[in-house]
């Protein structure tokens, strides 16, 4: 009997169990990743709010204040320069649209030199306009409206009309005693200065002088504004219609003077005093939109009649509604 062991098979060698057998020189090996496993996902910039609290369980994080942007200015220049259209505007030669078309029909000279669009200016620079600048600029007309209710005070709107129509031959005021004759021209770079709503009424400025509008409704105006407005109170026991002064509180019409704040800005302080006793008398110095208006809403004020009387040193006097007349050489606001 052949006691020899049995030949071995080529392939691969069987190894008894619970025997492992790894070559000396053979390096470590990384595991293996699982067939099925996804590749790692990149890493995201977008941040993910955390999930809100349970209920019965108080959050231990803080609230974070939110602090609004603010504007970045840019820095004034190290030199001192400006540019040219504004330096000509706060010397009160024109506007800065007018300085723009005075600097492009070539009638603005920096010392001695012809000016070009965009030009920057030093202080000490000597700036000269041509006289066909300053006739352009005398043959600016200002007219002064009583604009009726139901004209908007710019271009038209939602079908209504604007006041600029009521500028006719027709309908100029017969005291007029300006020696300026109408043209249609004048038409031309007419633009409101101190708006009107459509509901209200009284004195409206249309110029197309650049430095009258800068004037009244520039940053740094001081010009006041005066108006008359009728009102009803709407009390805890109904809507007050006549002897609204006897029932309003004091309280709330030194408001109106100071503490109200619109669009989230304090307002000015504004002079606010009882002409009747259903009409209120207001002198403003700012003008934001429907400003009269939001401000009785918020002390319980309906207006039911607003007529603007008086812009700084002009008034409306008797100029009849829907008629207009041009400011004098001597008038000034």
């Amino acid at each position: 009997m052949d006691n020899s062991p049995p030949a071995r098979k080529p392939g691969r060698l069987s190894l008894p169990a619970g025997s492992v057998r790894k070559p000396a020189s053979a390096p470590d090996r990384a595991p293996r990743a699982a067939k099925n496993s996804a590749p790692p996902k990149p890493r995201s910039n977008v941040y993910h709010a955390p999930p809100a609290p349970k209920a019965g369980v108080a959050s231990v994080r803080p609230p974070v204040a939110r602090v609004a942007p603010q504007p970045v200015r840019p820095a004034a220049p190290a030199d001192g320069s400006s540019r040219l259209n504004k330096r000509m505007a706060d010397m009160g030669l024109c506007s800065r649209r007018e300085a723009d078309e005075w600097i492009a029909n070539g009638w603005v000279r920096v010392n001695g030199e012809v000016a070009q669009m965009g030009q920057r200016v030093l202080p000490q620079d000597a700036i000269r306009v041509d006289r066909r600048a300053n006739e352009q600029k005398s043959s600016q007309v200002t007219f002064l409206l009583h604009k009726p209710v139901g004209y908007v005070s710019a271009q038209a709107e939602d079908g209504h009309t604007p006041a600029a129509s009521l500028l006719t031959a027709e309908n100029r005021w017969r005291e007029d005693a300006s020696p300026v004759r109408f043209h249609p021209s004048q038409w031309r770079g007419l633009a409101p200065a101190g708006r009107l709503d459509i509901d209200s009424t009284g004195l409206l400025v249309l110029t197309q002088d650049g430095v009258v509008a800068r004037q009244i409704i520039g940053e740094h105006s001081e010009i006041d504004k005066e108006y008359l407005v009728r009102v009803e109170y709407a009390s805890p026991q109904g809507m007050v219609q006549q002897n609204v002064q006897g029932v309003f509180p004091a309280r709330s019409l030194a408001l109106l003077r100071h503490g109200l704040s619109l669009d989230e800005q304090p307002l000015l302080p504004a002079e606010v005093t009882w002409q009747n006793p259903e009409q209120l008398r207001f002198v403003l110095r700012e003008g934001k939109k429907r400003q009269i208006r939001r401000m009785c809403e918020q002390v319980g004020l309906h207006v039911v009649g607003l007529k603007r009387i008086r812009i700084g040193r002009v008034l409306l006097g008797n100029l009849p509604k829907g008629q207009w007349r041009y400011l004098a050489e001597d008038e000034r606001f």
